[in-house]
């Protein structure tokens, strides 16, 4: 019969890459304190990255040797486990619609949930709790596009917004339109002025 620590490791080596395991998903395996211990010895051992508290994540073996799990998809994983939006900060959002050339040097992620850090392998993801009007469209062009205008701030939204024109599709465009009752008023005032110009 397999041991405590076998069986979870057999459990999350089965999970897509990046995919969280918690001590509550596999309860189905043991009590909560044998568990927690398991997955606290093979962290230690290495068979586990420990992304946060109570959160791990497998590393990846490749013919190079073993990596941490893409960032992107052990967050996206991880805020499917807790229940909670995440998408990238505006300055991401800004920079991957090409409105600024900057490039964030850490990993800095909105959440619905409270503010955090996690780490997989040697990189932190900072986990900032946003306002909604942030997370509204979640992982939508026109979500980046309000995340991105957010992040430039009013003195630079016009302007912004005339290059969003012309990039966006006209559907993701006019979902930025319709999102404006959920905008705080400089950007609301900035998306109408853009849209009937």
């Amino acid at each position: 019969m397999q041991g405590l620590a076998e069986r979870i490791m057999a459990h999350a080596g089965g999970l897509p890459e990046g995919a969280a395991v918690s001590a509550k998903g596999l309860l189905h395996l043991g009590n909560r304190a044998a568990i927690d211990q398991a997955l606290s010895r093979l962290a230690e051992r290495g068979r586990l990255i420990r992304a946060g508290r109570g959160v791990y994540v497998c590393p990846v073996t490749g013919r190079f040797g073993t990596r941490a799990p893409s960032v992107e998809q052990a967050v996206q994983a991880f805020a499917r486990l807790r229940g909670e939006v995440v998408v990238p900060s505006g300055a991401a959002a800004a920079n991957s619609l090409r409105l600024t050339t900057q490039v964030p040097v850490r990993l800095v992620y909105l959440t619905s949930g409270r503010s955090r850090s996690m780490s997989f392998g040697k990189q932190v993801v900072e986990l900032r709790k946003a306002p909604k009007w942030q997370l509204v469209l979640e992982d939508r062009p026109a979500g980046s596009a309000i995340r991105a205008l957010g992040w430039l701030g009013s003195e630079n939204a016009d302007a912004a917004l005339k290059i969003l024109k012309r990039r966006l599709s006209s559907t993701d465009f006019s979902e930025l339109v319709a999102a404006v009752p959920q905008l705080p008023t400089w950007l609301a005032q900035a998306v109408g002025k853009a849209a009937y110009s």
